[in-house]
């Protein structure tokens, strides 16, 4: 139980190192280049993506055995998709909560940040992007 207490809780760690890092890109592209927040996120979400990645391969899941012969490309490839329907997640869930609710886009952005992150990204990064696999049991 301690032990997946502890890989959600780098997960999140490392989560919120991309996702600052996302969300300040936003903003800085979104007031001061003027370009609309929902490009925005998707130009933070790839860089913020590629943080997340690293941190999550190395330290919240540390991801060295692996199931396949091009293993780190497969598993980058598996991020890659989760990373784009998550920026598409993210960006519509803005674009609509905003819209809607006539909210800030910044706040829009960290609800439906949070939401996402921990319901789509953790469980398909968990489940598996960085699945672990289960040692066989040889018998004779």
């Amino acid at each position: 139980m301690f032990a997946k207490l502890k890989i959600f809780l780098k997960a999140q760690v490392s989560a919120m190192i991309g996702g600052a890092v996302d969300y300040l890109i936003m903003i800085f592209f979104t007031e001061f280049f003027h370009v609309h927040y929902t490009i925005s996120i998707a130009i933070g979400g790839i860089i913020g993506a590629v943080i997340n990645f690293a941190l999550n391969k190395k330290w919240s899941f540390k991801s060295r055995n692996y199931a396949y012969k091009n293993s780190g490309r497969v598993q980058f490839m598996k991020f890659v998709l989760v990373v784009l329907n998550s920026i598409t997640l993210k960006s519509l869930g803005t674009f609509i909560v905003t819209s809607n609710l006539k909210i800030d886009y910044k706040i829009s952005r960290i609800v439906i940040d949070l939401i996402v992150s921990i319901l789509f990204n953790y469980t398909l990064q968990k489940q598996w992007v960085f699945k672990k696999l289960k040692k066989e049991k040889v018998t004779l």
